[in-house]
């Protein structure tokens, strides 16, 4: 069985974070780790609080890991501060793993921040080098590349200034445009462009961690790039398709929608 890890934060409604994580990849048949650097107090509605790990103990969870299973890939979600991505970053350039899927998380579902404002050119200068694929979506690509994105030209632009810093491909998502949900992936081979058809539903929480989870566990299965692209998002599509109602915010996917399925 591949081995997939997840370094990221901890959401207790269980829609994002490690939580929808460890529910994609095993899901889609990989063995799950976890290493959580925040554990934040948020649900479907909104983000209480949060509290930040200590650098000792995300080294030691990921030492904890690398030591024993060796991750096939792992994906990387909420680093809210530089202390966090410090550790994070030390024990990555050290083990080396090949297939790094990175989502550069700032805000909740609700537009609650999760990465602290002086984080952010740390994220740029020291996290974004690492990424064999980086996943921001659409105000996060603006954050990072710093113009503003309105059209597809305009999020291919952002593309390439945001793989000039480092990371080896981005894909940029369009979950937050107008129109079809359209998806920009730029490697060295140049764009592809990825449209499906937008779900009329607000029930849409921790979407973005469960497609960054979705290509990191279809890498670990030896996909090339663009068929884990394709296939992740197919998965992503139906997760929403079959959201579930529930909460008083924005609810979240279904990440067992074709188990439930299939009544087992």
């Amino acid at each position: 069985m591949k081995k997939v890890l997840t370094i990221a934060g901890s959401d207790p409604s269980g829609g994002a974070g490690i939580e929808a994580d460890i529910k994609t990849m095993s899901a889609l048949g990989v063995y799950a780790m976890s290493v959580i650097v925040s554990v934040v107090a948020e649900n479907t509605a909104r983000v209480i609080s949060l509290l930040d790990m200590p650098d000792w103990i995300i080294r030691d969870q990921i030492d904890a890991v690398f030591e024993d299973i060796v991750p096939d890939a792992v994906k990387v979600g909420m680093l809210s501060g530089p202390e966090q991505m410090g550790a994070v970053r030390d024990r990555l350039l050290f083990y080396r793993p090949q297939k790094v899927v990175i989502d550069p998380v700032m805000y909740a579902k609700n537009g609650d921040p999760l990465m602290h404002e002086d984080a952010v050119s740390y994220l740029i200068e020291n996290i974004l080098p690492l990424s064999y694929l980086l996943t921001p979506n659409i105000p996060e690509a603006e954050k990072i590349s710093g113009m503003k994105i309105e059209s597809v030209d305009d999020m291919k632009e952002s593309a390439r200034r945001i793989k000039a810093m480092g990371p080896e491909n981005v894909l940029i998502k369009g979950g937050h445009h107008i129109g079809d949900a359209l998806d920009v992936l730029y490697t060295d081979e140049g764009f592809s462009t990825f449209v499906t058809k937008r779900i009329d539903t607000k029930n849409t929480h921790g979407t973005g961690c469960t497609l960054s989870s979705a290509i990191a566990s279809f890498l670990a299965k030896g996909e090339s790039l663009s068929v884990a692209f394709r296939h992740a998002k197919e998965y992503v599509t139906g997760a929403i398709e079959h959201a579930l109602a529930i909460g008083n915010g924005c609810g979240p996917t279904n990440h067992f929608y074709a188990i439930w399925k299939e009544g087992l």
